[in-house]
């Protein structure tokens, strides 16, 4: 990661991202594929997902902001 930053390589990789409406999630940091460069997160990369695929990762993310409304956040 460090790499790809320091050097501008614009990787491609797996990486938790604050999500602003991608993948219908919001306002949350999630493990997503991203394009990262110079600039950090350049991109949050949206892949086709199948209903369940994407199901599955909004109920995640529902599991996540519950945690987090619990710990007061």
């Amino acid at each position: 990661m460090a790499e790809a930053i320091i050097f501008d390589k614009k990787r491609l990789l797996p990486c938790s991202a604050h999500l602003t409406g991608q993948y219908g999630i919001d306002d949350l940091y999630i493990g997503v594929p991203i394009k990262l460069g110079g600039n950090g997160v350049e991109e949050i990369i949206e892949i086709e997902l199948t209903d369940d695929e994407l199901g599955s990762l909004q109920h995640s993310a529902a599991t996540y902001q519950e945690g987090i409304a619990l710990l007061g956040y």
